[in-house]
């Protein structure tokens, strides 16, 4: 039995300026989440800046509205100094919490602070229960859980780990995990995991199935996923312990948070009324309307992969208005599924958004040449004329879908709703009113949300009353007059020792005066405890004492003795290339199938080979089988790539202090871009960690001088994942199932690329969950910085493998082993890559 209140839950809506932080107070949000000008994952959005920190926390909490504050991306290590001012500035001002996405930047704030609030953002990739107690130490105390979370693992993580859980509701989806998405960073050197993606899931892609296109029809947009509306799953997901509905849209308009915060609210509320009813038709119109590629139940009610992905367009449409039937001369003939006005934008679709679209404003409304006056009524067959020179008629066609993209009397609605003097909201009041003869009258008000009271006494003594004197009624008429206040009179307790009167002027002066005493202490802001903390670590150190750092001479040399190739290996034929090299210290096994996990084993013992074996990116309720079939099969080292599967060894570890146990390598999925972040997850149990691949060189070196570089290791060499999703394109478009229980398992007999506009097919494998990652085409070398890296003190180097054959793995084995060893410089590693590569090598990332 759930047994929430309505107390416990709250809205949260995004808010990317003033005008949309006002909508989504004035239409029920509890609370707003916002960025400043740094360190937020929209910096295409207008955003605030951090001297309005004061003044956004003031007037939210002056309508007991929360406000936090997005700092949900990576930290590099040489913005850490801005970093802690950002966090300083937030204590400050009372922001209400900070969303974190960077475990480096957690660290620091609890040194900064122990008791100042931290949620975990989406992009910190929790979606299991063991991801949650992983945080605990950190008092992290709120979750926001991965959109990939069904109905299902919501509940079990909230059963298991005891947090409060956040989950987004509406908005766009990312087909990418968040946090694990690398594509626009690979692409253009604009990173998810820096608020600057671009995107790249909404454009076209072809199929390749096995080296052929596949045709798909007016199917491109096959990552392009619809828009994620919950608002008719509300009391489930009430119902499964969700303490806070996310909204998404800091990049969107106010009139959009006006519309989707207060069909939430109402939602929310009528839950907590007893009436489960859902939204009405005119209510998910209205949603649509706003802003709509379509809309899904995302994750949330299971994975279905036909219902996730529409493939024909990528950007909002808003409503479905029907098909051209005819085409007149100044007009088209539609019998239109939604309400249609004068002024109401249309736009005409033909399947290729890629071109230029007709659309424009609805200039008149006809039935059989008859103008209609008001609005035309779904199911009837009109004629639409546009306005005059907004549509070419002669470029649409008979069977063109016909979507209503805007409608101006909802938004002029919407807006009203915050473009008034009126207060956004009113909070109940209580008043106890005392007084006899010959004294002050004496007044406590009561803000009874913020339990503050106010004495307010008159300063003119009571009188005999000799016409009407002063009761009930009259004090609930003059001190009850708080319009344009934030309050309302809710309880009046008089108690009054005769016939009394003080005159009227004087009861509106302590009227006035109560309420602006209470009002001035709304908006105060919370404290919290604040340490002084010198220095912060900048780009060439100051970390925790105690580790070896990089940059001595001595670790120089000692690097140059010790410094040795990782290979990690996607097949068996590639696995038994490189166990076969003296060259290589160590192998990873990463393949799709762990049934193949013991013939990696037994390869790498018969060749005497140490050998780590590699987890799935992503960690969800009831997945542990696959880790515990990992610890029997004993490998020497584990790949550890998400922080529920490592919380997962750390305490297998804990529960068998005596026996052997693998090495835990802390993979670049775990996001590591400064020092403290590294130190937190040596600490933490790793044996050494694989920095993030969002560092370009420079911000490489700069985490390296501050981090214990004995324990670190580089991937060199590889092609760089760059989506990581649930979505499987396998079974969206090269089977007629729903998910992997009835889509036939195409993944096990043929092999799926993207192939983008460039003509570059990217790669698209599957993991043991039925999760898929696209790879990027093009191989990614860093082997001219491998010199500098080893000086450095890094000892470890990785090659990772796709798709070569064992010649191949040979050959570039061969070649990183002879730049690490001197024979060959980094800059004849490139060169001869790109000879042997048919469509050359990138440096990637390391050179933005």
């Amino acid at each position: 039995m759930n047994m929430m209140k309505r107390q416990d839950v709250e809205l949260l809506a995004p808010a990317g300026d003033w005008d949309c932080m006002r909508a989504a107070v004035a239409n029920g949000a509890d609370a707003i989440f916002f960025g400043v000008e740094k360190f937020n994952a929209r910096a295409r959005a207008n955003n605030f800046q951090t001297d309005e920190l004061p003044e956004i926390m003031a007037f939210l909490h002056s309508y007991g509205v929360k406000g936090f504050l997005t700092f949900n991306i990576l930290v590099f290590q040489n913005e850490l100094e801005d970093a802690k001012r950002l966090i300083d500035s937030c204590i400050d001002a009372g922001v209400d919490a900070v969303i974190v996405q960077d475990l480096g930047l957690v660290k620091l704030i609890r040194e900064l602070s122990p008791d100042f609030p931290i949620h975990g953002s989406t992009q910190m990739t929790i979606t299991s229960p063991e991801a949650v107690e992983f945080t605990k130490p950190f008092d992290i105390e709120r979750v926001v859980l991965g959109r990939e979370n069904n109905l299902k693992q919501i509940k079990t993580i909230g059963e298991q780990a005891k947090l409060p859980m956040e989950v987004f509701v509406h908005g766009a989806l990312c087909v990418s995990y968040s946090g694990q998405c690398l594509t626009s960073e690979m692409w253009g050197g604009r990173s998810a995991n820096r608020g600057e993606c671009a995107q790249a899931c909404r454009l076209p892609y072809d199929l390749m199935v096995d080296g052929e296109h596949k045709p798909m029809g007016d199917i491109a947009y096959l990552l392009s996923p619809k828009d994620l509306a919950a608002v008719e799953l509300v009391p489930d997901l009430i119902e499964a312990g969700v303490t806070s509905f996310k909204i998404e849209g800091r990049l969107k308009s106010p009139e959009y948070v006006a519309n989707v915060v207060s069909k939430y609210r109402r939602a929310i509320d009528k839950y907590f009324d007893g009436d489960r009813s859902a939204p009405s038709k005119e209510e998910i119109r209205e949603l649509q309307q706003s802003f709509s590629r379509g809309f899904t139940s995302g994750f949330l009610e299971g994975t279905n992969n036909k219902k996730l992905v529409e493939g024909t367009f990528p950007k909002s449409r808003g409503v479905y208005l029907g098909r051209v039937e005819r085409i007149l001369r100044d007009a088209i003939v539609c019998r239109i599924e939604a309400p249609l006005k004068r002024g109401d934008g249309i736009v005409f679709d033909a399947g290729d958004p890629t071109k230029k679209e007709e659309g424009g404003r609805v200039y008149d409304v006809r039935r059989q040449g008859v103008k209609l006056e008001g609005e035309a009524q779904e199911g009837t067959v009109i004629e639409i004329v546009p306005g005059r020179s907004d549509v070419d008629l002669h470029r649409v066609h008979v069977g063109d879908r016909v979507w209503k993209t805007s409608d101006p009397a909802l938004d002029r609605r919407l807006r009203a709703t915050f473009e008034t003097e009126k207060p956004y909201r009113v909070f109940p009041l209580n008043l106890k009113v005392v007084g006899e003869l010959g004294q002050p009258l004496r007044t406590w008000w009561t803000d009874v949300e913020k339990g503050n009271t106010v004495e307010v006494t008159s300063e003119l003594l009571l009188e005999h009353a000799q016409k009407r004197p002063m009761d009930e009624a009259l004090l609930r008429e003059q001190l009850g007059r708080l319009g344009g206040t934030v309050y309302q009179l809710e309880t009046l307790d008089v108690e009054l020792d005769g016939d009394l009167i003080v005159p009227m002027r004087e009861l509106n002066r302590m009227r006035r005066e109560a309420a602006e005493a209470l009002a001035g202490e709304r908006p105060k802001p919370p404290v919290y405890v604040k340490r002084s903390v010198e220095t912060y670590g900048d780009a060439h150190g100051g970390s925790a004492a105690g580790h070896t750092r990089g940059g001595g001479a001595t670790l120089s040399a000692a690097a140059d003795r010790t410094a040795k190739l990782t290979v990690l290996c996607r097949s068996l034929p590639q696995l038994e290339a490189a166990v076969r090299s003296e060259k290589v210290g160590m192998v990873y096994a990463d393949f799709e199938f762990i049934k193949q996990f013991p013939a990696a084993m037994e390869l790498a013992r018969s060749a005497g080979k140490p050998i780590a074996l590699a987890t799935p990116r992503i960690h969800m309720p009831g997945e542990n089988g696959y880790h515990a079939n990992i610890l029997k099969l004993k490998p020497d080292a584990v790949l550890v790539r998400n922080t529920g599967a490592l919380y997962y060894y750390l305490r297998a570890k804990a529960a068998n202090p005596n026996e052997p146990f693998p090495r835990l390598i802390g993979d670049f999925s775990l996001n590591v871009a400064n020092h403290k972040a590294s130190d937190l997850f040596l600490d933490a149990g790793c044996d050494l960690i694989t920095p993030s691949y969002d560092l370009n060189v420079q911000q490489m070196f700069d985490l390296l001088s501050a981090s214990d570089t004995s324990r670190t290791e580089i991937v060199i060499h590889q092609h760089l994942p760059m989506f990581h999703t649930e979505h499987c394109v396998y079974c969206t478009f090269m089977s007629e199932g729903t998910d992997y229980t009835n889509c036939g398992r195409p993944c096990e007999e043929h092999r799926a690329s993207l192939q983008d506009r460039i003509g570059m097919s990217h790669p698209v494998r599957v993991d043991e969950g039925c999760r898929n990652t696209v790879y990027n085409a093009i191989e990614q070398s860093g082997a001219e910085y491998m010199v500098q890296f080893k000086d450095l003190g890094v000892s470890s180097f990785r090659i990772e493998f796709l798709e070569e054959t064992a010649d191949k793995v040979e050959e570039v084995i061969e070649l990183y082993s002879d730049a690490l060893a001197g024979r060959i410089g980094g800059t004849q590693v490139w060169r001869s890559l790109k000879a042997i590569n048919q469509l050359g090598v990138t440096r990637g990332q390391l050179v933005k």
